[in-house]
């Protein structure tokens, strides 16, 4: 059955967890990730091979109905972002699922824990969460201008390129995205961090080899802060997984966190 945004709610609409205090300072993009997560499942190939373009067709329809059948236009326009409180620096995190808290509990992932050790140790920062399930680097890269104005943020980390990969997009397409996602974050005043990502070596080593480049390529040229693969210490150990095999589980999430705390560190001042 089909998910969709219950009334009152927004498409990239900022939704603060109370429960939890410190977790409320992560402003998670819920409707986003639900749709961007139909369409990426329904668009992967299947075991007959790839999806063509009546499927395709017939999955871009389904989501439609899906929308039309549970919210209005109003109700899925944006909603005017929360006031940041005064003094404070934001932290915005551009990613995919491996950010987005996909088949996780909320609050679980590594952006959530993220946002409760800066709300303890950094307390002037605090994390937006504009990471989408299925998320491309083109995809951020047409993003990353709004969400510059909306959040104007101190620091920006891009975990961004596994989608690419997956698909098997072009990689000098990949690299460029990236690129003007870091330019535009530096441009804005932004410190930025880039977490690289690999593939497995089934994708020929060609591939392999001039995908995890790109990530130093792009940190070099465009002076941004590296962590060299940021599934380092889980990417080799099939219990840190979801039954996917492609995401990782609740239990994978502090490493993901301690993978990227020494880089992000120095960015906070």
């Amino acid at each position: 059955m089909a998910t969709v945004c219950p009334a009152g709610t927004a498409n990239e609409r900022s939704s603060r967890m109370l429960s939890q205090p410190s977790a409320s300072r992560t402003r998670l993009l819920r409707c986003s990730t639900i749709i961007a997560s139909m369409l990426d499942r329904s668009l992967l190939p299947g075991p007959a091979g790839p999806v063509d373009a009546h499927s395709r067709r017939r999955a871009l329809l389904r989501l439609a109905g899906a929308l039309c059948a549970g919210a209005s236009l109003p109700a899925l326009a944006r909603a005017a972002p929360a006031a940041a409180p005064a003094g404070a620096r934001t932290l915005l995190v551009l990613g995919d699922s491996l950010s987005a808290e996909y088949g996780l509990r909320r609050g679980s992932g590594w952006v959530e824990m993220l946002a409760r050790r800066l709300a303890a140790h950094r307390p002037p920062w605090q994390a937006v969460n504009a990471s989408i399930s299925g998320e491309t680097t083109a995809g951020g890269r047409s993003r990353i201008a709004a969400l510059l104005a909306q959040h104007r943020p101190a620091a920006v980390v891009i975990e961004l390129g596994a989608n690419d990969a997956l698909r098997g997009l072009d990689l000098a397409a990949t690299e460029a995205n990236l690129a003007a996602i870091a330019q535009a974050a530096r441009a804005a005043g932004a410190r930025v961090l880039l977490l690289g990502m690999q593939v497995p070596p089934n994708y020929g080593r060609a591939y392999t080899e001039a995908f995890a480049t790109l990530f130093r390529s792009v940190a070099r040229q465009e002076r941004t802060a590296l962590v060299p693969f940021f599934l380092a210490g889980v990417a080799d150990r099939p219990e840190l997984f979801q039954p996917d095999r492609i995401h990782p589980n609740e239990a994978a999430q502090q490493r993901l966190l301690e993978n990227v705390w020494p880089s992000l560190q120095p960015l906070l001042g």
